[in-house]
């Protein structure tokens, strides 16, 4: 009986850590329709023999309108931008004056962009994700999303929400081990964008690549 009991026990405190990061998650996608933050990016390759993991660390600011529309503008350590506006995905390097062009839906697929801006809804991100709420941890609600197409480069993805449900944190994990953190700050949520925010034009003299 005292065996039941513990168990008993045990399993309610871990239901209780266990928070409605799923319930975030939908909250988020039903009502924030546009927004923009600033961020910081920590990317973590896994070590090589004899040597220790590096973390390279950017920061920058990201916008998005649903459906299908964000920017990444990333101004440390090095400059580069990218933009989708629903059907073209350009990635521009500053420093090589270097532009990659890409049909959106090719490029993005089940990507952690698709989770923040294409979906509309629970249901239809679960056509591409499983998802499942994850413990609390360092004070954030996580949801785990693993791709449900196998063979691809991401292998996990984890959301991060304040209790208040404000998005803070992506964490993503590839099929080569390597992580990258992205967390977010100064959410502004509703934010009201312009339509230009999403137009890029390559700038005179870059070089485009068509993929």
């Amino acid at each position: 009986m005292k065996r039941l009991v513990t168990a008993i026990l045990i399993a309610g405190s871990a239901a209780s850590v266990w928070a409605d990061g799923l319930k975030s998650l939908e909250s988020f996608m039903r009502n924030t329709q546009a927004g923009k933050a600033e961020f910081t990016q920590s990317v973590t390759s896994p070590p090589k023999a004899g040597q220790e993991s590096r973390t390279k660390v950017s920061s920058g600011s990201f916008e998005f309108q649903r459906p299908g529309k964000f920017k990444f503008n990333y101004t440390k350590p090095f400059e580069q931008l990218i933009v989708a506006d629903g059907k073209t995905l350009w990635l521009y390097d500053v420093d090589l004056n270097q532009v990659t062009e890409r049909a959106q839906a090719q490029a993005l697929g089940s990507t952690p962009a698709a989770i923040l801006t294409s979906a509309t809804d629970l249901k239809t991100l679960q056509n591409d994700f499983a998802l499942s709420n994850q413990p609390d941890s360092e004070g954030l609600e996580w949801v785990l999303a693993n791709p449900k197409q196998k063979g691809g480069q991401l292998k996990t993805v984890r959301i991060g929400f304040t209790p208040e449900g404000q998005l803070a944190a992506l964490d993503i994990e590839d099929s080569f081990g390597q992580r990258s953190l992205m967390q977010f700050k100064n959410l502004q949520a509703q934010a009201s964008l312009p339509a230009s925010t999403f137009r890029f034009t390559a700038p005179k003299g870059a070089d485009v690549l068509k993929q």
